[in-house]
């Protein structure tokens, strides 16, 4: 079986092709025009052992929203491609991440409710040209077109690069541990009996 999506999204703001395998060994293909977003979606890849590329294209001259909401729309319809109907997974995952002083907790239900709780603060506005309130958007807008809850909190740390890096790590090692095929699993891991 394999477990492989892929998504387009075309706006008058963005351009974006994405494409997102589960079973991966965390290559990446990634090119947003947002130098740190591409950065941290290198993280998702690397230590979520997924294989992910991104090409997108967007308005970078008013500013990044579009790109990165857009990046997380087409992502997120990527990942519930390649998820299909879900049988066999694990489902529930939570995972900390650390990068020096920060701590950062993700909790993934991977449940077909779409819903994020987002409780990161950062100290910076900007870690470059990139505004760390898209962390947010991206998040939220992944969560949504791939059916999933998300919950992702700061437990302590100072450093905004930080922060948002551990952010995004803690989130590849919930997902990953989430999307994990378990071989006591021979359905969908719902008494509904779909993630629908």
């Amino acid at each position: 079986m394999s477990r492989e999506g892929r998504a387009l999204r075309a706006t008058g703001e963005t351009r974006v092709e994405a494409a997102w395998a589960v079973d991966g060994t965390g290559r990446t293909d990634i090119s947003t025009g947002v130098a740190f977003f591409d950065h941290m979606l290198a993280q998702v890849a690397r230590h979520g052992r997924f294989d992910v590329s991104v090409s997108a294209t967007g308005d970078l001259a008013i500013d990044a929203h579009h790109t990165v909401e857009d990046v997380g729309i087409a992502l997120g319809r990527a990942l519930r491609e390649a998820l299909g109907d879900g049988a066999g997974i694990r489902r529930y995952a939570s995972a900390y991440a650390p990068l020096d002083e920060a701590l950062v907790l993700a909790v993934v239900d991977v449940s077909g409710r779409p819903f994020l709780h987002y409780a990161v603060p950062v100290p910076r506005q900007r870690l470059g040209a990139y505004d760390t309130d898209l962390t947010e958007e991206f998040f939220r807008a992944l969560a949504m077109h791939a059916g999933i809850t998300l919950h992702v909190m700061l437990s302590h740390g100072r450093n905004a690069h930080h922060i948002v890096e551990a952010a995004f790590k803690a989130f590849a090692l919930a997902l990953d541990r989430a999307t994990e095929l378990d071989p006591r699993i021979t359905d969908v891991p719902s008494t509904k009996g779909t993630l629908a």
